[in-house]
């Protein structure tokens, strides 16, 4: 299903404060083919969790931006 394809955490359970916290999403690492990015707590700014985006993602998410007309989608330069 395209519709869960840049599926994102709002919330994840923490041990430190053991309850489900929101969560900031911060960009970790940017390699050629990928970017990782950490989940951190707001409470406590525990590392939860990461999501790796590839760069073919990245690609097919501008492009279904593009059709639904949100604006001119950034461009992806790969060498």
């Amino acid at each position: 299903m395209q519709q869960f394809d840049t599926l994102r955490a709002s919330s994840l359970y923490c041990q430190k404060c053991q309850a489900a916290m929101p969560v900031r999403e911060r960009l970790l690492l940017v390699l050629q083919e990928k970017e990782i990015y950490d989940y951190l707590c707001t409470g406590c700014a525990s590392s939860l969790g990461q999501r790796e985006v590839t760069a073919g993602d990245m690609v097919r998410q501008q492009q279904s931006a593009a059709r639904r007309g949100r604006g001119a989608a950034p461009q992806l330069f790969l060498p």
